[in-house]
């Protein structure tokens, strides 16, 4: 039997809670040096190049949106304009997993070929945190036997879904958007800069 009204207004009220909740305990968890090293590569790299597939790619097309708006040198692996990888540049790695393969392979590449990587994901024990030069593990890993049905939903705890895809990409942009508030009290840029550099042909 379908679902009422008002309990549909309850399941999207449930799912956001959780949703912010979860954010907040990876938010938490954040180590204050690992997040200073973020920066750091982020400021120091020739130039910058955003690695995902699926969700976590367009996570990475967001946080390289505004990366551009900042005035960084940065690309999306994949795209056609997309120049080589060379010595002195970074490359942020977006994997809940850390194990799809595409991912990891490029982002073998790019360490073989001088550059740095960030690894973003939830698994700290993956291939592609194991290649990082700087690991920001999000969120934790869960069993599904001890969840309800919406908690499967909202974790993307389901067998047949990438490990933890609605929660870890929904925290992953909201670190990389946590990144660009300090790149903008560094860089002592403000909400009018960022506007001159938005696209204009929309």
């Amino acid at each position: 039997m379908p679902k009422s009204k008002d309990e549909n207004q309850s399941t999207v009220k449930s799912a956001m809670k959780m949703m912010s909740t979860y954010i907040i305990d990876a938010a938490e968890d954040l180590k204050d040096d690992k997040i200073k090293e973020v920066i750091n590569q982020l400021l120091s790299a020739r130039k910058i190049f955003l690695l995902g597939v699926g969700r976590s790619g367009l996570v990475g097309k967001a946080f390289a949106m505004r990366l551009m708006h900042l005035g960084f040198r940065v690309f999306v692996v994949g795209e056609t304009i997309t120049p080589s990888v060379e010595k002195g540049d970074l490359v942020v790695v977006i994997s809940g997993s850390g194990e799809t393969q595409s991912v990891v392979d490029l982002a073998k590449i790019g360490k073989h070929l001088g550059a740095k990587i960030i690894s973003v994901t939830s698994n700290p024990n993956s291939t592609a945190a194991r290649h990082a030069d700087v690991l920001i593990v999000l969120g934790k890993r869960f069993k599904t036997d001890d969840m309800d049905y919406l908690e499967r939903q909202v974790r993307g705890a389901h067998r047949s879904l990438a490990p933890l895809g609605t929660l870890f990409e929904i925290t992953s942009m909201v670190f990389l958007d946590g990144i660009v508030a300090a790149l903008m009290e560094i860089t002592k840029k403000e909400e009018g800069d960022l506007k001159l550099r938005h696209a204009t042909l929309e």
